[in-house]
């Protein structure tokens, strides 16, 4: 009996090691370039409009996060043509938000991620200028309730501290924080933050009393994971003595723990965190965002390797094995929307309104991925 739990674990051991071993660099990066190059030759004019049910311009937020997504594989992977494309796509833009310096809305204000990124490996005024004068109009306001949905922390958060870095500005940390604190404590009428699932409710519209059917909190798993990674870029280039940077470490890590209890056996996640049967079934976007941020949890020593790593291990393959296309489209990304219903159907062959946003997720997560050791 003795020799047969030994055995037992040791089969248990040697299973766990294998599950927490990535590929190679070299395969890992072998399908982002794919990916990637899907996209770039289908979209080869950066500034051509965007049309689904109507036109739209290509500095919109859907394709923002994919040039998140393209600077940070850029990183890993200095091609020129990654760089020339992202710059393409400032010029073509006038280095502009949409809808002006005015706009306070955060889906504008995702471009300046990017913007700035590339200001700072070519300090050329024009690049900066637009997205500092619309961040400044909301660092010299009083209002402070813009982020009324979850996933304007992804789309504008980053976008503060890294101005705040550049300028040594702590007013953008202040204003940044002013605009967090009310998303998490005060919108909706008690906050969007459910402190005792460490989970985001999408926006007031699913604070409770709304359920889902199975009688569980609406957690959104996209909308989840644009927080998550919102938290990973910030603490990234926060300053560590900031006096809000303890709160955002500890939302971080609050969430990672709540986020892995939830993994499917697959790899993935659905796209209703607390109700697989709603319209349950494997999600890439939120998957990538999720392992985008364990990664860099993991690649920054906060997060534990030994319970961390194997959830990353797990998400990456299946990521990889299941939903990259042999042409490099990504398969089960949710289309557009604020809630599991939305986007539907979510499967390998089904193309979403949008393809850029899921491949932007899926770029950040394996560039991440990539850095662990």
């Amino acid at each position: 009996m003795k020799f047969i739990s030994s055995l037992l674990l040791i089969v248990f051991i040697a299973t766990n090691v294998v599950a927490q071993k990535l590929p190679s660099k070299k395969k890992i990066l072998k399908p982002l370039r794919l990916a990637n190059e899907y996209f770039m030759n289908k979209w080869p004019d950066a500034g051509k409009p965007i049309v689904t049910n109507r036109e739209r311009p290509s500095n919109i937020w859907t394709r923002a996060v994919y040039y998140e997504g393209l600077m940070a594989l850029y990183k890993i992977d200095p091609q020129r043509k990654f760089y020339d494309y992202a710059v393409q796509w400032g010029e073509k833009h006038n280095w502009t938000p949409r809808n002006g310096i005015t706009t306070r809305n955060a889906d504008d204000q995702c471009c300046g991620q990017t913007f700035i990124d590339l200001y700072l490996l070519a300090k050329k005024e024009e690049r900066i200028k637009s997205i500092k004068a619309c961040i400044d109009n909301t660092v010299h306001s009083e209002k402070k309730d813009d982020w009324s949905w979850i996933d304007a922390i992804q789309m504008a958060m980053p976008v503060f501290v890294r101005l705040g870095v550049v300028y040594n500005d702590t007013a953008y940390f202040r204003k940044m924080y002013d605009l967090y604190a009310f998303a998490k404590y005060n919108q909706g009428g008690k906050g969007l933050y459910h402190a005792e699932d460490h989970l985001w409710w999408r926006d007031k519209d699913f604070v409770p009393p709304y359920k889902e059917p199975n009688g569980e909190d609406c957690y959104w798993s996209r909308g989840n994971g644009w927080v998550l990674a919102a938290l990973a870029r910030t603490l990234e280039q926060l300053p560590k003595n900031d006096a809000h940077y303890t709160e955002y470490l500890q939302d971080f890590k609050d969430m990672c723990a709540a986020l892995i209890k939830v993994q499917r056996d697959d790899g993935f996640w659905n796209v209703s965190l607390h109700d697989p049967s709603h319209f349950g079934g494997k999600e890439t976007s939120g998957t990538a965002l999720f392992t985008y941020g364990f990664a860099w949890g993991l690649n920054n020593g906060i997060l534990d390797k030994k319970i961390y790593r194997p959830v990353v291990a797990k998400a990456w393959k299946a990521m990889v094995k299941e939903a990259v296309h042999s042409d490099g489209m990504l398969g089960f990304v949710q289309g557009t929307g604020k809630e599991p219903k939305d986007g539907q159907p979510v499967s390998y062959n089904n193309v979403p309104d949008f393809e850029d946003y899921g491949l932007g997720c899926f770029l950040l997560a394996g560039s991440e991925v990539y850095k662990l050791k």
